[in-house]
């Protein structure tokens, strides 16, 4: 996807790995129809043997791309969407500790503790999560109609497993922070117009922000716009550290993953800052005051 350096995830994650130290880094994530399960589960045991404890597997089941990408990928193959079920499980079955006489195994990868996360922006991984009893993510920084919906469906059909005993639910969300609520206003053009410009058929790097969006987009354009980005949280940092907590107490979700598509990196690494801070502020308020 153009403006996005998505394309070769486990190389992205191991890069992100060995230039940090205690963090854990995760894909969000591989788009499993474009691959194969045994390519993955070595791919990600090596990053989980290189750095034990801090990767994380985060499964789609969307093309995430064009049709013809899509196919490129997939060696002339369909599409598999509809084997993801099939497909999550046997990559499970990879990181287990291989049986007797197993011809097929992963390599590194076999006995491996890495998570798998099933990610969505539907009802579809919600409940596949809830029946494998996965923990699930849902892309609400774009799709966030069936948010709530989702969460329910999963926590309320969620099924124990060996590796979660209970429901364990991220959302995504957009949060960009700046000095003032209007420096930030005008930071989120840019995802703005890089939207509307996807919805054209004419996607591009990410443009750099513009002081008004009157002229750039129809009526229609910003509806569509607004939709998407209904959960974004964007202002000040008070005002971004008011928006987080009423979103976590809403959903009651277990984590919380924010996304800054902002065209400086400055004003991006600063966004960033003010959300680290002011999230870390309403953390220590929940360990004081008890759960959300």
């Amino acid at each position: 996807m153009p403006g996005i350096a998505s394309a070769a995830t486990a190389v992205v994650v191991g890069h992100v790995a060995a230039g940090t130290t205690t963090i854990r880094v995760g894909s969000g994530g591989i788009m499993l129809p474009n691959h194969a399960p045994l390519v993955v589960a070595e791919q990600f045991g090596t990053l989980a043997a290189l750095f034990p404890g801090r990767i994380d597997l985060g499964l789609g089941r969307a093309p995430g791309t064009d049709p013809l990408t899509a196919r490129a990928l997939r060696r002339g193959k369909p599409d598999t969407s509809d084997s993801f079920p099939q497909d999550v499980m046997e990559l499970q079955g990879y990181f287990r500790p291989p049986a007797p006489g197993q011809a097929v195994q992963a390599v590194p990868g076999a006995g491996q503790s890495v998570p798998i996360w099933l990610l969505g922006s539907s009802l579809f991984s919600a409940q596949l999560a809830a029946a494998l009893g996965l923990p699930f993510a849902f892309a609400s920084h774009f799709a966030p109609e069936l948010l709530g919906e989702a969460l329910e469906l999963y926590r309320g059909e969620f099924r124990p497993s060996d590796s979660l005993r209970k429901p364990y639910a991220m959302a995504a969300a957009v949060a960009i922070a700046a000095d003032t609520d209007a420096e930030a206003a005008r930071l989120f053009t840019s995802l703005q117009l890089s939207f509307v410009r996807l919805r054209r058929g004419t996607p591009g790097p990410l443009p750099p922000p513009v002081d008004t969006m009157d002229g750039e987009w129809t009526a229609g354009e910003k509806a569509g716009v607004d939709r998407a980005f209904r959960e974004a949280i964007v202002g000040s940092a008070q005002s971004v550290r008011k928006g987080i907590d009423a979103f976590v107490r809403r959903t009651r979700i277990d984590e919380l993953m924010v996304t800054a598509s902002i065209h400086d990196h400055a004003a991006r690494l600063r966004s960033f800052e003010f959300v680290a801070r002011e999230t870390g502020a309403l953390a220590q308020g929940v360990n004081a005051d008890g759960p959300a």
